[in-house]
């Protein structure tokens, strides 16, 4: 199989494609909840069907007095609990109680929200995203029930989007952000369109854990190109500072080097199938013999397809379970993005009409239609498109090996890569993952429990003393892991949104897609994912 395919503009193209979906939190832009809950203030028969003003500002519509979803049935999955006909009472940004609706009245001044025939869940969590537009990204995400992002490349738009949220001027997630992309040199990003640190050697990599963490990264985000010497001095500086890094498993470092130094996350799965080849020691010396010039991320995505794909067709179980064994002990976790991983490998397959593209605004529908026609399928013909079709299926089953294994897996997207839409594309995994071979619940768990593990953060579960994020669904995702699109609520910082406000919040999206925008010289071509090309920095 040939493929030239071009990261810059597969991640531009996507970034533009995530730029602007929403018609409801529903496959196919479908109504965002099509029931509304009955939301009455205690000591009141007036039912208002909604809980104050929705629009993209991060301000609070509880008035200070708290809500209580009652009669619900609370799925926690770090627990594998199921308790029906239950109270969920949130006051400020926090779980107070979680009791059977029975046992109490709701507390006078406390707005409670009557959701017999509903089902709650932990706020959603996207541990793999690369963010474009304030009144887009954010807005989608919660509207989806994704209360919780962390950010893949760090860059000065998201610092200040986290801080306007933090200071409820914004509506949106809890962001965690990385470093800009810390890479070899030279870096296979062409820094014209990217935000990112080049560094040769070890001095240079401490150098830039140092600055990075300056700038106010939450941890450090490791690259392709990396040098062995690199990565381990990276792995030393961020231990010594108290920060993690993750990311990429550099050409030159094995998964379990990499996670013996002490790498928290791998993202994706291309290393994944080289350390569980059987043509291990093979793969490595033909990666070691890549030679690529700066921003040539499509020669490097050439020369790594075929050792990629014969290293998936000699998956050695017995290698793998020692190799799964040991992450499992290290506590790495393994974030799949099979999201991703599906638009490639079955690139001809991505729906062209998906009615969500409506919601985009014309470049961004070129750029995607860019990056199908012209970086993925250019150079594969449809007789090579049952080979790629099998690659997605070793994919599936080395995701089903891990999971057996006990190897923590948490949902990403890869957001900003074409046919993955902010915040929907988390319900896309999310069914993958079931695909795969988990159960819903260990699929929830990865969306949920998982990442706030991962995080270190108290979110993640419904349970007193827990951050207050929570997401309504109309049907029992337990039964059908695509009922996680049925979103009938969300609460986002202790705020209860209902039917009515993400309706609202999604007009609003589909306002700021439609905007008028100045075509740049060259619009065919996908613009950047950060906006606008910066130098990058030299370390």
């Amino acid at each position: 199989m040939t493929s030239h395919v071009s990261r810059r503009g597969i991640l531009a193209a996507g970034a533009a494609a995530g730029v602007a979906t929403g018609a409801g939190a529903v496959a196919g832009g479908a109504s965002v909840a099509r029931a509304a809950a009955v939301d009455t203030p205690a000591g009141s028969g007036a039912a208002t069907g909604r809980s104050g003003p929705a629009g993209q500002d991060g301000r609070s519509g509880q008035g200070g007095h708290g809500v209580a979803l009652t009669h619900v049935t609370v799925i926690d999955p770090h627990t594998a609990r199921v308790r029906h006909d239950m109270t969920v009472l949130v006051r400020g940004d926090r779980i107070e109680a979680v009791h059977a609706s029975g046992e109490g009245r709701v507390p006078a001044g406390v707005r409670a929200v009557d959701l017999r025939g509903r089902y709650v869940i932990p706020g959603l969590s996207d541990m793999h995203v690369h963010s474009v537009m304030d009144r887009i990204d954010p807005a989608l995400h919660v509207a989806n029930g994704v209360t919780t992002v962390r950010e893949m490349a760090g860059g000065d738009q998201v610092f200040d989007w986290r801080r306007r949220i933090e200071a409820g001027e914004l509506l949106g997630p809890r962001w965690t952000i990385s470093s800009r992309l810390v890479d070899g040199a030279p870096s296979i990003w062409d820094p014209a369109v990217l935000d990112i640190v080049e560094v040769a050697d070890a001095a240079g990599a401490r150098r830039a854990v140092r600055e990075e963490i300056r700038r106010g990264a939450d941890f450090v985000k490791v690259y392709s190109r990396l040098p062995r010497e690199a990565l381990t001095a990276i792995a030393d500086e961020t231990r010594r500072l108290g920060v993690p890094f993750a990311g990429h498993c550099p050409d030159e470092v094995s998964l379990l080097e990499a996670a013996r130094l002490g790498q928290r996350s791998f993202e994706h799965l291309f290393w994944t199938f080289f350390a569980t080849s059987s043509k291990e020691a093979w793969a490595r010396r033909e990666i070691a013999r890549i030679r690529l010039a700066q921003g040539d991320y499509s020669g490097w995505f050439e020369r790594i397809h075929p050792v990629e794909w014969i290293a998936a067709r000699t998956y050695d179980p017995d290698r793998a379970g020692t190799v799964f064994d040991r992450l499992a002990s290290h506590g790495t976790r393994q974030v799949p993005t099979l999201i991703m991983h599906r638009g490639l490998d079955l690139a001809r397959t991505l729906d062209r009409d998906d009615p969500r593209r409506r919601y985009l605004p014309a470049a961004s529908r070129s750029g995607m239609d860019y990056a199908l026609d012209e970086l993925y399928l250019k150079q594969r013909s449809v007789a090579e498109d049952a080979e790629w079709a099998a690659l997605f299926e070793y994919r599936l089953r080395l995701v089903s090996a891990m999971n057996r294994a006990g190897v923590p897996l948490m949902v990403g997207t890869d957001v900003a890569t074409p046919g993955v839409f902010p915040g929907f594309a988390v319900h896309d995994e999310l069914r993958l993952l079931v695909d795969a071979g988990l159960t819903p619940m260990a699929a929830l768990h990865a969306a949920t429990a998982e990442p706030a593990r991962y995080l270190g953060t108290r979110s993640g579960r419904v349970a007193p003393g827990h951050t207050a994020d929570l997401v309504v669904l109309g049907a029992n995702p337990l039964d059908d892991i695509r009922n996680t699109r049925r979103i009938d609520g969300v609460v986002v910082r202790g705020r209860h949104l209902g039917p009515a406000d993400l309706t609202e919040l999604l007009r609003g999206v589909e306002e700021a897609a439609a905007e008028p925008r100045p075509t740049p010289a060259g619009a065919a071509r996908p613009p950047c994912p950060c906006h606008a090309p910066t130098r990058a920095a030299a370390v």
